[in-house]
């Protein structure tokens, strides 16, 4: 499935001149995103994943809870729908910021899906008619998630190589904007977020944009290449110290096959 997204994408954070994408560069990123998430396949827009214990919808897959659950994951689509609310986006009635999703287990949910009944529907129709306010979210993420990894961090020298492999990996070498690098940073950021939140943590160590920015090896010249490098191995550590009864071992050869599109 082809997406067509147009929306411009610019930012400024601190020393950084503004970013701005063309029409052709955020459809490219927005597709590939969509590409990773839902193997660009309509069946995926609303979905549960195996082994997960909330709802996983849109282009960004953006995580979504049943009504009293708790998870130590960042909840993200009630932020997108926040975000559509300040856009005055027209959403099913029955739809806001603050709803959770409307069936409470993944059996009820399918069960749903399957008769495809009218919220399903409804549902289903206001994120295939959203998907470029999506993508402009996850734009705005991205905007928001270097300042928010530097004001976690107390060293200045840290805040400064954070900053520098940030710019890195989105630059090609002779500081030009790469398209490519862009798409590495948004969608990792989309994939295990900013790695600020201490609840995404398994026994104190997080796997997000902030980890694989400090890991990131110096001596590699291709710096999205030490981007991907680095995220396998803070996955790898999280699947090490994750909790054996989630199983997340299974989740490996998918995670690494998506960061290779990275660099390859």
């Amino acid at each position: 499935m082809r997406l067509f997204f147009f929306f411009i994408f610019s930012f400024s954070v601190l020393f950084a001149t503004p970013l701005t994408l063309s029409d052709k560069q955020a459809a490219f990123i927005a597709q590939k995103v969509w590409q990773n998430e839902g193997a660009g396949l309509d069946k995926y827009l609303v979905h549960w994943n195996e082994g997960e214990d909330f709802a996983s919808v849109g282009i960004g897959h953006f995580i979504w809870f049943p009504k009293g659950h708790t998870e130590r994951f960042r909840e993200v689509f009630p932020l997108v729908l926040a975000f559509m609310e300040e856009k005055s986006i027209e959403m099913p009635r029955w739809l806001n910021a603050q709803t959770p999703f409307p069936w409470h287990t993944k059996v009820e949910f399918f069960a749903a899906k399957n008769a495809q009944n009218k919220q399903y529907r409804e549902l289903f129709a206001f994120l295939k008619r959203t998907m470029s306010t999506q993508a402009a979210y996850m734009a705005k993420r991205l905007n928001d998630a270097l300042p928010q990894m530097l004001s976690t961090l107390k060293d200045i020298q840290q805040k400064e190589l954070i900053e520098k492999r940030f710019y890195e990996v989105m630059h090609h070498a002779n500081g030009t904007i790469s398209e490519q690098g862009v798409y590495v940073l948004l969608d990792y950021t989309n994939f295990k977020g900013e790695g600020t939140l201490k609840s995404e943590r398994y026994k104190g160590q997080g796997w997000g944009l902030l980890q694989v920015l400090e890991h990131m090896n110096p001596q590699e010249p291709n710096k999205q290449k030490a981007f991907a490098l680095s995220a396998k191995a803070m996955l790898s550590r999280r699947i090490k110290n994750s909790p054996p009864a989630r199983g997340e071992e299974r989740w490996r050869a998918g995670w690494n096959k998506r960061l290779e599109t990275y660099w390859k």
